[in-house]
């Protein structure tokens, strides 16, 4: 892995999350989700799921970042939640909602790292985790072990 490489991209990205077409800022988050683990990546995610210009790039990230099913999305979701108004609350919901309602197995492990986000020293990952834990305890999944 060539980490020059992916902070490069990381930071092209970035500059795309600033653009000012909202197409432009849902595919940054898109693809800024899959570098959610490094730091550089935190701070222009979380702008993206809170983009004030357009919910569809808020959805568009959240997903994203959901999708990856690792402590790394969840905590920038998270994090959002906490800081989120009702409408983007609202399009992280419904992210939330479609990501983890087919196999039980992916929401447990998401209930799981929410449960271990809420012991964080980043009390608004703390809060955002417990809003999170709240959205996914509602879901009933398709998709059962046998």
């Amino acid at each position: 892995m060539d980490s020059d490489l992916r902070r490069a991209v990381v930071v092209l990205l970035g500059e795309l999350g600033r653009s000012d077409d909202w197409r432009d800022r849902a595919d940054a988050g898109h693809g800024l989700a899959g570098f959610a683990e490094m730091p550089e990546a935190s701070e222009p995610l979380l702008g993206l799921v809170l983009d004030p210009g357009d919910t569809f790039v808020t959805r568009r990230t959240a997903e994203g970042l959901l999708r990856r099913k690792d402590r790394a999305g969840l905590t920038i979701v998270a994090s959002a939640l906490a800081a989120a108004d009702d409408n983007h609350a609202d399009h992280i919901h419904t992210a939330i909602v479609d990501v983890f309602s087919i196999f039980s197995d992916d929401l447990g492990e998401a209930l799981r790292l929410c449960e271990e986000m809420s012991g964080d020293i980043d009390d608004r990952v703390v809060r955002g985790a417990r809003r999170l834990h709240e959205s996914l305890a509602e879901i009933d999944p398709v998709l059962r072990p046998l």
